[in-house]
C-alpha cells in the first residue's frame, strides 16, 4: 500500500455519509469502513450521476465515491456533473479501476470520462503500483495505492483438477473479438501441458456462443461447463490454471478470487494483472497484437509445471481488507472535512 498523498486523518469515519456510484458490487462491499453510512440504493445506472438528483439530494451526503458505472454518460454531461459536485461542496473521491473500458470498441470514451473526472477528484485511487504510475504519466494525479481485497473464500469441500485449465468465455466483444482462436489456443497449451482445458460459459450466454466452439465440445477437446455468477468462485477453484482472455483492462476480480481459493492465473500482458498477485503469468496479448498463441500456450505449459498454489491465508487477507477499509476511513474523513455535519 503507497501513501503517496495520503490524507491525515480528520473527522472519525462513523457517521460518514457516503454515495458510492455503484451502490454495490463485491469490491464496493469490500471496502467501505464500518461505521459509514452508504447512502442510496441498489438502482442502476445510479441516481447520483443524475444532475436533477444530485442537486436535490446533495445535502443527504459528505462525500460522493466513484467507482464505476458511469460508461453510459456523455462526456459534456460527465464534465458538468463534476461542475456540480464543485459548485455543491461534495467532495469527490476516484477509485480507478480500469484504464481501459472493455466495452468500448476504442479507448478514446473512456479516456474523456477519466479525465473529467480526475481533473476535479479531491482523492485518487487505484489498484496496483503500475496503474498509479500509468495515471500520473496520462492525468497528473497521484493516486493512493490500495490492495484489492478478499472477495471470495475456498470451499474446504471443494477439491481442484491438477492439470484442469479453464477459459470464461462468452460471444465475441470488443474484449474478446475472436474467442474461436483463444479457445484453440488455449486448447493447444493445455494439451501440451500434459492437461485438458474447460470453457467454462456463464448461462446466460450459452446460446450466444460460437457454434465452433460447442463443435469442439461435442467432439470431446474441450469440456463446456455453464455456470451461474454465484458460482463463479466455486468453479474457478476446481481449476489447477485459469486463463484470462481479454485483450484489454487493467485490473480483474477474477485474479483476486484465483488468489483466494488458490488457482494460479494465466493473464495477458496489457494491463496491470502480474502487479495484483505473484502467481500470475503472462502472455503476449493485447489491442494491438492480440493474442499470440505460442506465448498462451508457453504460459500455459509454465502455469502447469508449477504446483496449486494454497488458497489465500484468510487471517492476512482479513487484516489487508481492515488496512484498506481504514484508508478509506482516512480519505473520507479528511476530504469531508469542511462539509457541514447535518
Amino acid at each position: 500500500m503507497t501513501p503517496a498523498e495520503l490524507p491525515t486523518p480528520g473527522l472519525p469515519a462513523t457517521g460518514i455519509r457516503v454515495a458510492t456510484i455503484p451502490h454495490s458490487n463485491p469490491y464496493v462491499d469490500a471496502v467501505v469502513p464500518p461505521g459509514t453510512s452508504r447512502i442510496g440504493d441498489a438502482t442502476e445506472p445510479s441516481p447520483w450521476l443524475d444532475l436533477a438528483h444530485l442537486t436535490a439530494h446533495a445535502d443527504e451526503v459528505h462525500v460522493v465515491h466513484l467507482h464505476a458505472g458511469y460508461g453510459h454518460v456523455d462526456t459534456a454531461e460527465l464534465v458538468r456533473w463534476t461542475e456540480e459536485l464543485q459548485r455543491l461542496g461534495v467532495p469527490l473521491v476516484v477509485t480507478v479501476h480500469q484504464l481501459r473500458d472493455a466495452d468500448e470498441v476504442s479507448p478514446g470514451r473512456h479516456d474523456a470520462h477519466l479525465a473529467a473526472v480526475l481533473a476535479t477528484a479531491e482523492v485518487v485511487l487505484t489498484l496496483t503500483p503500475g496503474a498509479a504510475d500509468e495515471i500520473l504519466d496520462r492525468y497528473g494525479r497521484t493516486p493512493i495505492v490500495v490492495a484489492h481485497p478478499s472477495i471470495a473464500a475456498a470451499d474446504p469441500e471443494l477439491g481442484a483438477e491438477r492439470g484442469l485449465v479453464g477459459v470464461c468465455m462468452g460471444p465475441a466483444s470488443s474484449a474478446v473479438p475472436d474467442p474461436v482462436a483463444l479457445v484453440r489456443a488455449a486448447l493447444s497449451g493445455a494439451v501440451s501441458g500434459g492437461g485438458r482445458l474447460r470453457v467454462l460459459v456463464d448461462e446466460v450466454g450459452v446460446p450466444a456462443l460460437d457454434p465452433a466452439i460447442v463443435a469442439l465440445a461435442a467432439d470431446g477437446q474441450v469440456e463446456l461447463v455453464p455456470y451461474r455468477e454465484d458460482e463463479r468462485a466455486a468453479v474457478l477453484q476446481q481449476l489447477h490454471v485459469a486463463v484470462l482472455p481479454e485483450r484489454c483492462g487493467t485490473h480483474s476480480r477474477d485474479v483476486e478470487i484465483c488468489r483466494d481459493v488458490g488457482t494460479r492465473v494465466v493473464a495477458p500482458s496489457c494491463g496491470w494483472f502480474i502487479d495484483q498477485w505473484s502467481e500470475v503469468v503472462p502472455y503476449a496479448h493485447d489491442e494491438q497484437g492480440g493474442p499470440d498463441p505460442v506465448s498462451l500456450a508457453a504460459a500455459i505449459g509454465a502455469a502447469l509445471t508449477r504446483p496449486m498454489p494454497r488458497p489465500a491465508d484468510r487471517t492476512w487477507r482479513e487484516q489487508q481488507r481492515a488496512a484498506v477499509q481504514e484508508v478509506h476511513a482516512e480519505v473520507y474523513a479528511r476530504v469531508a472535512a469542511d462539509r457541514s455535519w447535518a
